[in-house]
């Protein structure tokens, strides 16, 4: 079974993208955005999940290199 995750940026708050993982990732887990971005977690957080429900939301914070 599958990880399905939200990629959040850190410094808005906003999410980014969704990714789906083999397995739970570790806070300094690397990788690469669909904008093709290297980036570490730096926080992993998991949620309840919804009444009914099985899955918990997992969301994972990272942050973007400043362009320029």
């Amino acid at each position: 079974m599958s990880i399905h995750a939200t990629i959040m940026n850190a410094a808005t708050g906003q999410p980014i993208q969704k990714m789906a993982f083999g397995r739970m990732p570790k806070p300094w887990a690397s990788f690469t955005l669909e904008s093709g971005e290297l980036v570490t977690a730096e926080r992993i957080d998991i949620g309840k999940p919804a009444p009914g429900k099985f899955a918990a939301p997992v969301d994972i914070w990272v942050t973007l290199k400043k362009d320029g």
